[in-house]
Formats: structure tokens, C-alpha cells, sequence
């Protein structure tokens, strides 16, 4: 499949959640800013991707991540960060919110799994509960230390600074 076609409306995505369930997968979920994709990430989505799994990603939008983070984030916008997105073998759909949370997205697509890094383990996934009220399960994949874009951000303003 294209990379723009595994870019997707929640409406259509629903379509194709109901499509996949036909064919006896399941559906697995996850979010995140995806700022500037690393190996934490890639691992992360692989680990997340396994057989009979339909991994959609839900990703922050440009706004979104300006509520979160701050005026200076992102640093690559929602489109490019979904194109890259799409294009790793392991993402099956993405599909992009507009709110701080996907809670929303959680309830619409009502996935089996919810899948979280190990860093949100004590802390309450969003939309745990949702998940677990409609059977499914949460899963909890090992957090990569020290890989994650504020440290790249961190690296190259340190590396800038000494020039």
C-alpha cells in the first residue's frame, strides 16, 4: 500500500477497523508527537506490530503539540511526521487528532490493544479504560533511555553552542 493511503480520517479509518475485523485481526492503537522519528520510535512501533495486528497510529497534530509542549514544537509538521509514519513497514493506518489526549480517537476506534511505552506504566495510559470496558487489553513496551527528541533537541543545541 502507498504511504498516503495509510493516511487516514478517523471515519475512514472505522471502515477499515470494521473490514480488519472481518478478517479475524486485531486492532491494536497507539499515539504519540513523533516529532523527530528515532530508534526509539521505529523499535517501539516494531515491538508493537506483531502477527494478526492492525497497528494504527494516532498522531498528534501541529496544535496539538503546541498545547503540550510549547510554542517551539513541533519541528516537523503533521503531514511530513505522517508521511515518515506511514512509510515504516510496521504502521498499518495513521491518522491525526487535534486534542491534548486521544481519549476522543480511543472511543471512536474502540481498539483491542492499547499500546503505551513503559514510561506511562505507573502514570495511567488515557483511554485505558475504554479499552478494558470493551474487552481489550494494554500493553506496556520497554522505553529506549535516553532516545527521545527533546534529547536530540538537546544534542544539537549543545553541539551549536560550541561552535
Amino acid at each position: 500500500m502507498k504511504t498516503s493511503q495509510k493516511i487516514v480520517s478517523v471515519n475512514a479509518l472505522k471502515r477499515k477497523i470494521k473490514d480488519s475485523r472481518r478478517g479475524r485481526k486485531k486492532i491494536a492503537f497507539t499515539n504519540g508527537c513523533f516529532d523527530i522519528i528515532h530508534l526509539g520510535h521505529v523499535r517501539y512501533l516494531e515491538t508493537a506490530k506483531k502477527k494478526n495486528r492492525v497497528l494504527i497510529v494516532g498522531l498528534n497534530s501541529d496544535r496539538s503539540i503546541k498545547k503540550i509542549k510549547g510554542s517551539k514544537r513541533p519541528i516537523v509538521s503533521q503531514i511530513q511526521r505522517a508521511s515518515v509514519l506511514a512509510a515504516l513497514e510496521c504502521v498499518d493506518y495513521v491518522t491525526i487528532f487535534n486534542e491534548e489526549t486521544p481519549l476522543k480517537l480511543i472511543t471512536a476506534l474502540k481498539p483491542d490493544i492499547l499500546i503505551k511505552g513503559a514510561d506511562w506504566k505507573n502514570k495511567g495510559a488515557v483511554g485505558a479504560d475504554v479499552v478494558y470496558a470493551n474487552g481489550g487489553k494494554v500493553e506496556f513496551i520497554k522505553y529506549i533511555p535516553k532516545s527521545s527528541t527533546t534529547n536530540i533537541i538537546n544534542t544539537i543545541l549543545k553541539k551549536c553552542k560550541k561552535r
